[in-house]
């Protein structure tokens, strides 16, 4: 369990949301498989998100029920245990598909402060 707030971990989930748009923006997916750096900037990333999901309390997960907090940890453990092979076409897809929708919802659940 983290000794972080969890505020901060949900703030620590959007900024690497953020990096990962800022990095793939106006990538093709060609483009992005074969740029290693980014391919591990974004891997880097998508872990943190993974690691400040697992971190953010039972509780706060429970209210915000439509995020996929299981999805989001289980991302991560896979990149981290299974780091030798990791799938671009899987990476591509998080990024292309759902990474905006939980932004979106996390900045909602921040800014209208549902949380607190």
């Amino acid at each position: 369990m983290s000794s972080r707030d969890w505020k901060l971990l949900i703030e620590d989930i959007l900024e690497s949301i953020e990096k990962i748009q800022r990095y793939s923006k106006g990538l093709s997916f060609d483009d992005f498989v074969i740029n290693s750096m980014t391919v591990d900037a974004i891997v880097r990333n998508i872990e943190i998100i993974g690691e400040a999901s697992k971190n953010v309390p039972l509780e706060i997960q429970e209210k915000c029920n439509d995020i996929p907090w299981q999805k989001l940890k289980g991302i991560r453990n896979r990149i981290v245990h299974e780091y030798f092979k990791i799938d671009t076409t899987i990476i591509w897809f998080i990024m292309q598909n759902e990474l905006a929708p939980l932004k979106q919802l996390l900045t909602k659940y921040i800014t209208e402060s549902r949380l607190y």
